[in-house]
């Protein structure tokens, strides 16, 4: 199984908007944990996209494009690219580039993103919401196939004979399908033979295997082998020496910013009990030493059928750079060994 990050390139807002020299602090300190990530061994490394003033990740090809250059092995890509309000031209263009650069160690996940902040920023409608993201992503996969393209769709202008430039350094690079919990996303994912990245941020992780076996039957009625059906999970976790340390550096953050980002979606606000039950045996949450995050994520792996993958989400409780170092290097030295032994 391959052991990840995923980052939405976080800044603290607690005390208020960050100076613009805490920004380049942030993006310098984030690339830094790319190369960190590297170094120690961890498989790959992925740059969210968000249009919000709490994270500097609008612009994820261009993170991952420096920690290209720094890096020698680790995967780099999106998580997600919001392809329902992008253009698929400039991602697939953008991602292509980044390939060259890495000598092919880009990938792409793609969705229609958790916030909705990018739909009136581009000039789109979220009643168009699916629509959007079905006629891109279908775009995207053409442009993937061909070099010369002739395409028509309702949302973007018709393209004739037009060359698309630059091609990756890989053949065919990797495109996964990021998607929450709505059945027609995976069997979406499936009938498109697409690797799949599943967020789960919430809830028990096992209620997801129905909808990971629909995506395999659609798959496999669709013709394409179980190899390429590839189950990628996406989890907000956080690993230090003991439970008790993690969990002590952890809570407050957490329970910060999703009560935070909760009262914009009328959630409850976060309280220890109920995070306690998210980090229980069967929920979402990994958090605490690493050989009880590494028999989670075995647990996890058993009830869903097989992952191939796992990236832990970290930018979620204002951890400081030193900890997020240390967290990686105990993820990729003490948690990945257990788990693929």
């Amino acid at each position: 199984m391959e052991i990840g990050v995923d980052s939405f390139a976080a800044v603290d807002i607690t005390e208020g908007v960050p100076s613009s020299q805490d920004r380049i602090r942030a993006v310098a300190d984030l690339i830094e944990r790319i190369v960190y990530a590297d170094e120690v061994g961890l498989d790959i490394f992925g740059i969210g996209e968000h249009y919000r003033e709490e994270f500097l990740d609008s612009a994820p090809h261009m993170i991952l494009a420096a920690a290209a250059a720094k890096t020698k092995r680790i995967k780099l890509g999106s998580a997600v690219a919001v392809l329902s309000a992008a253009d698929p031209v400039r991602v697939f263009q953008n991602y292509a580039t980044l390939d060259l650069i890495s000598s092919g160690r880009a990938e792409m996940v793609v969705g229609r993103g958790s916030f909705s902040e990018s739909f009136p920023l581009f000039g789109f409608q979220f009643e168009d919401y699916d629509q959007l993201f079905k006629e891109k992503l279908e775009l995207l996969l053409q442009i993937r196939k061909e070099e010369i393209i002739n395409w028509s769709g309702r949302f973007r202008a018709p393209l004739q004979n037009q060359k698309i430039t630059p091609r990756p350094f890989q053949n065919k690079i990797p495109i996964w399908l990021g998607v929450g919990g709505t059945p027609a996303s995976f069997a979406r994912a499936g009938s498109l033979g697409l690797p799949l990245m599943v967020a789960i941020i919430g809830g028990e992780t096992h209620r997801f295997r129905p909808l990971i076996d629909l995506y395999r039957k659609a798959g496999e009625k669709a013709g394409f082998p179980p190899e390429e059906l590839k189950v990628g999970i996406h989890s907000l976790g956080y690993v230090a020496e003991t439970k008790d340390q993690a969990i002590e550096e952890y809570y407050s953050g957490y329970a910060y910013n999703f009560t935070r980002i909760g009262k914009e979606r009328g959630w409850p606000p976060v309280t220890f009990e109920r995070f306690a039950a998210q980090n229980g045996k069967t929920g979402a949450l990994m958090v605490g030493d690493p050989e009880e995050v590494a028999k989670k994520i075995l647990r996890h792996n058993k009830s869903l059928g097989g992952i191939d993958r796992l990236t832990f989400q970290l930018d979620n409780a204002n951890l400081t750079h030193q900890q997020l170092k240390n967290t990686m290097r105990l993820i990729a030295e003490r948690v990945k060994p257990i788990v693929n032994f």
